[in-house]
């Protein structure tokens, strides 16, 4: 599989007018040669497929990787990397340091060039594969799980910081690990979209948003429920019908050949038209893969046009300063006719105790 991807790394990187890239970055560096470890590099192009590590790797790598030839770097990192770089070649741009790519330009070989090619690998990484997809949906059911089990042990007179620990306890005791640290935000908390959990005490007639994903062989899911704990006053009940029905009407209109834009534009329009405009600040979602946030982007500035196979949220949300916040995210796969839903939590208003 990782021999596929190098293939198809280097047909763009030819179609660049490129001889090779130089990958960095490790989690595209895991996404083409399968390698976990925390240190890494790969030189990719027509002909040339080799991955770099130091001693400490080279028999992790021998045991990860298939068809890339393995190279052991004994001396100065940069320098080994240096050594193997000729012709025209592409880095990483938005990755590699300023003080990494004046070291690099200093050593590589008489005649070369360095080329900034950023976002090629992850180019390719939009469109998951079938393996990639059965992670992610493992990763989103097993999260499903750990809310289902939280949500058993109540809300109401726990701190935020308790509830966010539970859960990562939870993830972790059935094999996973957080794909970010979740967010429990409760009451006048739950108005700040990123909120981190404290020492609040969640009371009765807080609403609480619940954000957590979980990381499962590499891949990562991400979804955000958000309780009434005992009671639901009337305010509060209609903002969360408000971001319900846009988070139904947006997963409606998304498909192949949509732009971010469009479906970002159906939720807006949306929340606008009820007077929450200036409530709503963020994106409507992001794609999700080996990390919990990269390419496609459905946002009011995104150019992105969905593809099938893509994974991303959609997640609207409205957020009154110092009185409460309400966020419904789905985690789901873009189809030709659709979106397949990974989620399988109900969205309908949900009184917890």
């Amino acid at each position: 599989m990782s021999v596929d991807r190098a293939d198809r790394l280097a047909r763009l990187v030819s179609e660049q007018g490129l001889d090779r890239l130089l990958v960095t970055d490790l989690v595209n560096v895991r996404y083409l040669t399968g390698f976990s470890g925390s240190n890494g590099a790969c030189i990719c192009g027509p002909g040339d497929r080799a991955f770099l590590t130091d001693f400490r790797y080279i028999e992790r790598a021998a045991a990860e990787i298939g068809g890339w030839e393995l190279v052991a770097v004994s001396d100065d990192w940069l320098s080994g990397l240096a050594a193997r770089l000729g012709g025209r070649c592409g880095f990483e741009d938005q990755h590699l340091s300023v003080r990494q790519h004046r070291e690099l330009s200093e050593q590589v070989p008489e005649g070369s060039e360095l080329v900034p090619a950023g976002g090629l690998p992850e180019k390719l990484r939009r469109v998951k594969d079938p393996r990639e997809l059965a992670a992610i949906a493992e990763a989103a059911k097993l999260a499903d799980e750990v809310y289902g089990r939280v949500l058993k042990q109540g809300l109401g007179g726990r701190t935020e910081i308790d509830v966010a620990r539970s859960a990562e306890a939870r993830i972790r005791r059935l094999g996973g690990e957080p794909s970010f640290p979740p967010i429990v935000a409760s009451g006048p908390n739950s108005a700040m979209p990123h909120a981190e959990p404290g020492d609040r005490e969640i009371r009765s007639g807080d609403m609480v948003v619940f954000d957590m994903g979980v990381r499962l062989d590499g891949y990562c899911s991400d979804c955000t429920r958000t309780y009434a704990v005992e009671r639901c006053t009337g305010p509060a009940k209609e903002i969360y019908e408000l971001v319900r029905s846009a988070q139904v009407e947006a997963l409606a209109a998304l498909g192949a050949g949509k732009t971010g834009r469009e479906v970002d534009g159906v939720a807006r329009q949306m929340i606008v038209a009820a007077n929450h405009g200036d409530h709503f600040g963020h994106g409507l979602g992001h794609g999700v893969g080996l990390e919990v946030h990269e390419a496609p982007r459905l946002s009011q500035r995104s150019d992105d046009l969905l593809e099938s196979g893509e994974v991303v949220t959609v997640e609207p949300g409205v957020y009154v300063p110092a009185q409460l916040g309400v966020r419904i995210e789905d985690l789901v796969v873009v189809t030709d006719d659709g979106h397949e839903n990974l989620s399988g939590l109900p969205k309908e208003l949900q009184i917890v105790a």
